[in-house]
């Protein structure tokens, strides 16, 4: 989950992870539930289009800065992260348009083999950083991150699905879906997203990089 990024910011309803979802009361739950499937089943659509709509007509979802309205893509082999949480939420660009998104908060996470890139529109222009990789993950420290989509294989620990998502972030909207988890571990991720925030983010390695022509392949 960057300008350095990775994986966003702000209260919203839904879109879960998915993967082998593990209940840290030690008994493993064997479900192999992939990402897109998870989030069908959990929250229509409809449902979570409307629920955030409703919100911020009632004030109750605000960004915490305006969005570029431009998405950027980041890869990585392994996200390790304590303090999951995760709700749905809107994000708004200057003139006004709004997104809905997923939120992702996480209290501390490690990035490895990171990658963040950007392509600039209607352009053979890419942007990518690099880090973490060499066994030296890149590090963030409360991490949020809105998205608009994400893969991987996810293993959660003491997992708690529909929780009202203000006990999550007293900003979401009252009686929306949310959900968390003691900690998260998501291989092979690839997630889309339209912002990335964190109180420290340690980028080992850092390679920043403007790609021109044949050289501008994204992320993913």
């Amino acid at each position: 989950m960057c300008s350095p990024v990775v994986p966003g910011a702000v209260p919203r309803p839904v879109a879960p992870l998915g993967g082998p979802v593990q209940d840290s009361t030690d008994s493993p739950t064997q479900g192999g539930v992939r990402w897109r499937r998870f989030a069908a089943m959990l929250v229509p659509t409809t449902v979570v289009a409307g629920a955030i709509v409703v919100g911020m007509a009632n004030g109750a979802i605000a960004a915490s800065f305006a969005v570029s309205g431009q998405t950027f893509k980041v890869s990585a082999s392994k996200l390790e992260g304590d303090g999951f949480k995760q709700y749905g939420g809107m994000v708004e660009e200057k003139d006004g348009t709004t997104h809905p998104v997923a939120v992702s908060e996480i209290s501390s996470a490690k990035l490895h083999d990171l990658c963040q890139s950007v392509k600039i529109p209607n352009m053979p222009i890419v942007l990518t950083i690099n880090a973490g990789g060499g066994g030296k993950p890149a590090t963030a420290s409360g991490l949020l991150i809105d998205m608009d989509s994400l893969q991987g294989d996810a293993t959660f620990s003491n997992i708690k699905i529909g929780r009202d998502a203000t006990d999550l972030n007293g900003k979401a909207t009252p009686k929306s879906f949310g959900q968390s988890a003691d900690s998260v571990v998501i291989n092979d991720l690839k997630q889309v997203a339209r912002s990335t925030s964190a109180g420290t983010f340690t980028l080992n390695g850092l390679n920043l990089k403007v790609n021109v022509g044949a050289e501008a392949k994204e992320c993913f």
